[in-house]
């Protein structure tokens, strides 16, 4: 099983990016899916995830507004789309995806936002 996390970049403020996360060995669809991020210095925050179950999502306060998470079921891939990025913002960005008791983390992205 492999996630692959990738669209990461420099970007300025008040930019844009969005990240895709490819799994390979197992259906996204099937998993709850959530992207995490862990800037310096700080824990890593879950920032946002997709129910498995009824497709809800959730997005902390940091991010709603900005950031939208979407899934391509016939590409098995989730995106994380970012717009008016902000400095705070910047961080490794990590995909997950749970089922009952497995989950399994993807390699993260770098995120850098700065002038």
């Amino acid at each position: 099983v492999q996630l692959q996390a990738s669209g990461g970049g420099s970007v300025q403020p008040g930019g844009s990016l969005r990240l895709s996360c490819t799994a390979s060995g197992i259906t996204l669809g099937n998993y709850a899916v959530g992207w995490f991020r862990q800037a310096p210095g700080k824990e890593r925050e879950g920032i946002s995830c997709f129910s498995s179950r009824n497709g809800s999502t959730y997005y902390p306060d940091s991010v709603k507004g900005r950031f939208t998470i979407s899934r391509d079921k016939a590409k098995n891939t989730v995106y994380l789309q970012m717009n008016t990025l902000k400095t705070e913002d910047t961080a490794v960005y990590y995909c997950n995806a749970i089922m009952a008791l497995t989950g399994y983390w993807g390699n993260g992205t770098l995120v850098t936002v700065s002038s």
